[in-house]
């Protein structure tokens, strides 16, 4: 192997020229050196046959980055640039990001909360505050529309509704959800569009029973819940835009293991150092811990 033999001349002669003559690269070499050398380093075919099964695995969700991170994570020796390398050649890559229709009825007269959030979305622990969203989901038997709240800390969908239809009930089962299952404190921020399911008297009147802060995007500003959009466009082109679902309720399972299964407990989050949010979360649970 090359860099076998270019470790055995280091002492007579420069990094440089030894990879020149042999035509690789010097951080070909390094990325060799820090997998362990020759004791650990993996031929091609290995490295290849490890990326389809990862790539597979999360149903070619994953490009480069985090495949790498993922072979990693296993312990297996990999270097980012010869993971892209090895994708390119064999054209595999993550699954083509399309555009989709946001859903946002906002033409109403009901009142709108101020902007608090204001794109703050780097927060210092769980639960303080939450973005919360509609989308639809197209099936055979017509749209399924799905209310989620995440949490900005984590990026975790914490509650989450699916209906036929878009209505304020489908938003106030999400956000029960998730009151449920985090109870926060008093004073949590509460982000959403200027939808009439979020302005609803209703709506707002559950925001004051949970002791919630209402904020709301600017009109037709999708940037101030960009977190919030992001993890629309990671379900739609990861799951939904590869799918054809019969029925409502198939539509329903397949939702739900992508939010719980897949996306809170396993999926690498680029905002999160690349940890699912359920990592991210017990990270900050065991720092707590410690400290107190």
């Amino acid at each position: 192997m090359k860099y076998v033999w270019i470790d055995g001349q280091r002492d007579l002669y420069p990094l440089q020229a030894l990879c020149e003559v042999l035509g690789v690269s010097t951080s070909g070499y390094a990325d060799w050196k820090a997998c362990g050398g020759p004791t650990q380093w993996l031929s091609d075919e290995q490295m290849l046959s490890l990326i389809r099964s990862v790539h597979a695995e999360f149903k070619g969700a994953y490009g480069s980055p985090r495949i790498t991170v993922e072979l990693k994570a296993r312990d297996i020796p990999a270097s980012k640039e010869r993971v892209r390398k090895l994708m390119n050649k064999h054209g595999i890559r993550a699954r083509h990001k399309r555009r989709y229709k946001v859903t946002t009825d906002s033409k109403h007269q009901l009142p709108i909360a101020p902007n608090l959030l204001d794109r703050q979305f780097a927060t210092t622990a769980p639960d303080q505050a939450w973005t919360a969203d509609i989308t639809y989901i197209p099936t055979r038997e017509g749209w399924l529309y799905l209310a989620v709240v995440m949490d900005l800390y984590t990026r975790m969908i914490v509650g989450w509704s699916m209906d036929s239809r878009m209505s304020k009930e489908l938003v106030m089962n999400a956000l029960r959800m998730a009151r449920f299952r985090r109870k926060p404190k008093p004073g949590l921020l509460h982000h959403s569009d200027r939808g009439s399911q979020y302005c609803s008297h209703d709506y707002r009147a559950l925001l004051v029973e949970c002791g919630m802060q209402a904020s709301m995007s600017r009109k037709g500003n999708c940037w101030d819940n960009a977190p919030m959009e992001s993890f629309f466009n990671s379900l739609k082109n990861e799951r939904v835009f590869h799918e054809d679902y019969a029925t409502r309720g198939e539509a329903r399972r397949d939702l739900f293991d992508y939010i719980e299964a897949f996306y809170n407990r396993k999926r690498r989050h680029s905002a999160l150092a690349y940890q699912s949010p359920a990592q991210h979360y017990a990270n900050w649970l065991l720092k707590e811990n410690r400290a107190a």
